[in-house]
């Protein structure tokens, strides 16, 4: 796997993990979750900014903020009981179709 990838996989998992504590915190009111939050969001940014040596900044973003609602979705509905009804489901769909559409056929992927 190419190494801007690896970067782009921990920015989004870090800031699935910072959207995550957000929730956690209770709009903030809880020190713990409020802190990993900024945290993760720190780290996110961090290895987003090294992705974007290798990745143009709309592709990257069109990546990360993909990949983060898929996962912040499936979080919610499975720790936080939040529904998804079907229009949510084949929105979602999409996006992952639009991200698998960049990394199969898109040669700006790779600069």
């Amino acid at each position: 796997m190419p190494t801007h990838y690896f970067y782009l996989i921990i920015a989004v998992a870090a800031e699935t993990i910072g959207t995550s504590s957000i929730q956690a915190s209770q709009q903030f009111t809880r020190f713990g979750p409020s802190l990993l939050a900024v945290m993760s969001f720190a780290v996110a940014f961090y290895f987003l900014g090294l992705t974007l040596k290798y990745m143009p900044v709309g592709v990257m973003y069109a990546l990360w903020s993909g990949l983060g609602i898929v996962f912040i979705a499936l979080i919610g509905w499975l720790y936080f009981g939040q529904k998804l009804d079907l229009a949510a489901l084949l929105g979602m769909g999409l996006i992952v179709a639009g991200i698998v559409v960049i990394n199969l056929f898109s040669s700006t992927a790779h600069h």
